[in-house]
């Protein structure tokens, strides 16, 4: 059966770092966040700036790869301590509440480890405040 998200695509495809699926899993959902990420805020930044098609992408890289890379890394490090340490794929599937209470803290991570970026970034004028 397959599903339409990256997990599915991962699960159906060869998509696999390391020998484990959640790696090539997690690879997807960054580059496809990214992509979400940039197509959204593109619309905010380069009107508010008033800004042509290429340079309003570049902002909106500039603005939020570092961001989304630092959230992405905290969440991804609690996640990989809950499947590797604490658990296995194996023993915390992704229909349980265990499961969805771990990425609960996993977005506390990625918050606390975005946050002093944001900052950052919002202090250099790389990000706009909202």
């Amino acid at each position: 059966r397959g599903e339409a998200s990256a997990e599915g695509c991962v699960r159906e495809g060869p998509i696999r770092r390391g020998g484990r699926r959640v790696f090539g899993t997690w690879a997807l959902d960054y580059v496809l966040a990214l992509t979400l990420v940039i197509a959204f805020q593109y619309f905010t930044i380069a009107p508010m700036r008033d800004l042509a098609v290429g340079k309003g992408i570049w902002a909106e890289l500039k603005a939020d790869t570092l961001s989304l890379t630092s959230w992405q890394s905290g969440m991804y490090g609690w996640m990989a301590l809950v499947l590797f340490v604490f658990y296995s794929p194996e023993q915390l599937p992704k229909t349980g509440p265990t499961f969805w209470f771990m990425m609960q803290i996993a977005m506390l991570f990625g918050f606390l480890t975005a946050y002093p970026v944001n900052w950052w970034l919002l202090r250099k004028g790389i990000k706009e405040e909202m």
